[in-house]
């Protein structure tokens, strides 16, 4: 091979090589850093770029997707000293990639780091009641603490978030104890207002039942005083009755006779009695019997005198 065959064959890789360091091709999401003589010249964005070989490099590749970072066993110790392992998730954007490519050495690190430090201090500010309930409000804070940071490297913070939280072992074990004794302390406290609210239902109940009985026996005297009050009308109409029938002729007469024959009545029921072993018969008997139907027939002839 002659000598200008290889000069011609050196002259086109030469070429070849320096199309090639002139021309770039950024692929889509993607941001790329370029320093002219090892300073910051200019950021390449997607499509063809053209550069000046050997002047121009390509330092750094940036991506301008959405980045997902998970940070795990994050350790912290609560204001009551109850330690807690946090696992956090946040996504960040590359806003700049000039400052997140000098502004800090690792940004990816920077953000893990950060994280990391935040969840630590906000949880060593809250109780532990209120860190596992809080998570909200954790997320809030940690967002707020972060944003300022990391606007310096020149990141964007889309999201973060608190995973879970969880207790250590010991903590756990505790917890589970204090909620077994508030639930047993809850059932309690309804096995006794149950009881109360049955005491109470039955002391109503006894209540509306001595109230019950008290109106029916009030209405029962009540009714026993208006019977007391009709028969003594009653007895008031007869005795008047029998006051006129006295001062009129044969009232005597009459009044005997109503004796005797209540008189013979009682004898009567008093022998058909199923209580009545022995019957005493009155000595004067006869005398009762021979002046009833005296009685009778003298009203039978006054009677018949009247009608003539």
């Amino acid at each position: 091979m002659t000598p200008g065959i290889i000069v011609a064959m050196l002259l086109v890789v030469l070429v070849i090589v320096t199309f090639l360091k002139c021309v770039r091709i950024v692929p889509q999401a993607d941001q790329w850093i370029v320093e002219r003589l090892g300073k910051y010249h200019t950021t390449l964005n997607p499509g063809l770029n053209i550069l000046i070989p050997f002047i121009d490099a390509v330092a750094y590749r940036m991506s301008a997707k959405d980045q997902m970072f998970e940070v795990k066993g994050i350790e912290g110790i609560t204001r009551d000293n109850a330690t807690v392992g946090v696992n956090a998730i946040c996504f960040i954007r590359i806003a700049d990639p000039a400052k997140a490519a000098y502004g800090v050495d690792s940004y990816s690190a920077a953000v893990q780091n950060l994280v990391m430090t935040t969840i630590r201090n906000a949880v060593g500010g809250m109780n532990l009641d209120d860190t596992l309930s809080n998570r909200d409000q954790l997320a809030i804070t940690l967002r707020a603490n972060m944003e300022e940071q990391m606007s310096d490297w020149g990141l964007i913070l889309k999201a973060v978030d608190i995973q879970d939280i969880t207790p250590s072992e010991s903590m756990r074990k505790s917890m589970e104890q204090q909620a077994a004794a508030e639930r047993e302390r809850k059932a309690t406290e309804t096995r006794a207002e149950g009881n109360k609210n049955a005491a109470i239902r039955e002391a109503e109940g006894k209540k509306q039942a001595m109230i019950l009985d008290a109106e029916a026996k009030l209405e029962s005297s009540r009714r026993e005083a208006e019977a007391l009050e009709t028969l003594a009308a009653g007895q008031r109409k007869a005795t008047s009755q029998l006051s006129q029938a006295l001062a009129e002729e044969g009232g005597e007469k009459a009044m005997t006779f109503q004796l005797a024959n209540n008189y013979v009545m009682s004898l009567s029921k008093l022998a058909a009695s199923d209580n009545s072993k022995v019957v005493a018969i009155p000595a004067d008997l006869a005398q009762s019997v021979g002046g009833l139907l005296n009685a009778g027939v003298l009203m039978g002839i006054s009677q018949e005198t009247k009608t003539h």
